[in-house]
């Protein structure tokens, strides 16, 4: 097995130069990921069966296939990974009467006139959703949320756990780790939080200077953001969660300027008046795996073993959405932006979802090598256009530059 996964790692490394790869620098570096993506989650699709006949035939597909079809088949095999953590999510949590039956209601509290409506300086449209408009909570099992992750271990092998990082700088602050064992390509854990289209740039909390208080911002390449504060640390239930507000305790981590990708600066303002937000879904508040905005930069002279994955969610996958830990900020295909360089413009002929079916945008993060019983570390790429921070050792200076070109 061994043997097998060097040459999945030899074909990165050879692909990754590949003339058949797009010129421009910050597609390439989007088409590269997507190989790395492809390479990864298909070896781990595999599973124990594995030959190296079977390796050599993705390798081959990863060298001839084209951005949109590994795209796809990553996603595939992500959905896939995903199904099978509901799953065992269900089996822990649902009680055996409320498995395939209608949810039971619960009684959530009201909605409070805070959060994101106070920290864009005023009321945001139609944020006051009804109390009769909010969805029913299931009933599940009472379990503290240790008690869920043990569980959840005993399942799939690992876990996951906050704790103060091994990073030897005195702003390393709190770290991820992985408690257990995981393969090659395994969704280790997801990006939580509010998800942001450009078109809604101007609700982040502290725009147009997002970053400055917060360090929990991500972005993936087709400028989608997620803000992962207002989730915190998670919860004790399962609940309707809407995004607003921010908890009262978050633990200690980097100084500000952690921020794992940064967000472009939009040259015009996105529409005001346009409905946001729908009252909130039902999410697991105590899933195990919610927390990749834990996850540090590496150290110098250390290797990352996670890399982000973009996954779209289908909607339509009912069974497989309280265990995905984000919601949407607005509806995303009312308004769509282009992408000129740094800028985004409005645009009305572009369609942020060309699939037939609702999708959420969201970031996982996928091993990219086995792991065991260790600290996580994710590459930031943070832009070489800006001055960083003492703590960012650039991984690599190449990539971050076309990262962000």
């Amino acid at each position: 097995m061994a043997f097998l996964f060097n040459k999945f790692q030899e074909a990165v490394k050879v692909l990754a130069k590949s003339p058949t790869f797009a010129r421009n620098p910050r597609q390439l570096q989007f088409e590269a990921d997507v190989n790395r993506l492809f390479l990864y989650t298909s070896y781990n699709r595999l599973g124990g069966d594995v030959d190296e006949e079977d390796a050599d035939e993705i390798i081959d597909m990863a060298s001839k296939a084209s951005v949109d079809d590994q795209q796809k088949q990553v996603q595939e095999n992500i959905h896939s990974q995903i199904k099978s953590f509901s799953t065992f999510m269900d089996e822990i949590l649902l009680p055996d009467t409320a498995k395939g039956s209608d949810a039971l209601e619960s009684s959530p509290p009201a909605p409070r006139p805070s959060g994101l409506s106070f920290a864009v300086g005023g009321k945001a449209p139609n944020s006051k959703v009804p109390q009769l408009d909010r969805p029913a909570v299931p009933e599940t099992r009472p379990l503290k949320d240790v008690e869920l992750s043990l569980q959840l271990k005993d399942a799939i092998g690992y876990t996951l756990d906050v704790k103060p990082s091994q990073i030897p700088h005195k702003d390393a602050g709190q770290g991820l780790f992985l408690n257990g064992e995981a393969d090659v390509g395994s969704v280790v854990a997801f990006y939580p939080g509010v998800i942001y289209s450009p078109a809604y740039y101007q609700y982040i909390p502290g725009y147009p200077r997002v970053d400055s208080q917060n360090p929990y911002l991500i972005t993936r390449y087709d400028g989608t953001v997620i803000n992962a504060q207002p989730w915190g640390s998670g919860g004790e239930t399962r609940e309707v969660w809407d995004g607003l507000g921010v908890p009262n305790t978050m633990p200690d981590n980097h100084v500000i300027g952690k921020g794992s990708d940064r967000v472009w600066t939009m040259l015009s303002r996105p529409l005001k008046g346009t409905q946001v937000g729908n009252g909130g879904d039902v999410l697991e508040r105590r899933n195990p795996l919610a927390f990749a905005h834990f996850a540090n930069h590496p150290a110098k002279d250390t290797v990352p073993n996670v890399m982000v994955c973009p996954y779209d969610l289908p909607l339509t996958e009912r069974e497989v959405r309280p265990y995905i830990p984000n919601v949407s900020f607005g509806n995303t295909e009312e308004v769509s932006m282009r992408r000129f360089g740094s800028f985004w413009f409005k645009s009305w002929s572009l369609k942020t979802n060309t699939s037939n079916f609702p999708v959420l945008k969201t970031i996982v993060l996928v091993a990219t090598r086995a792991l065991c019983n260790e600290e996580l570390f994710l590459n930031y790429r943070l832009s070489n256009s800006k001055r960083r921070p003492a703590w960012y050792t650039p991984v690599d200076e190449e990539e971050d530059r076309r990262r962000w070109s």
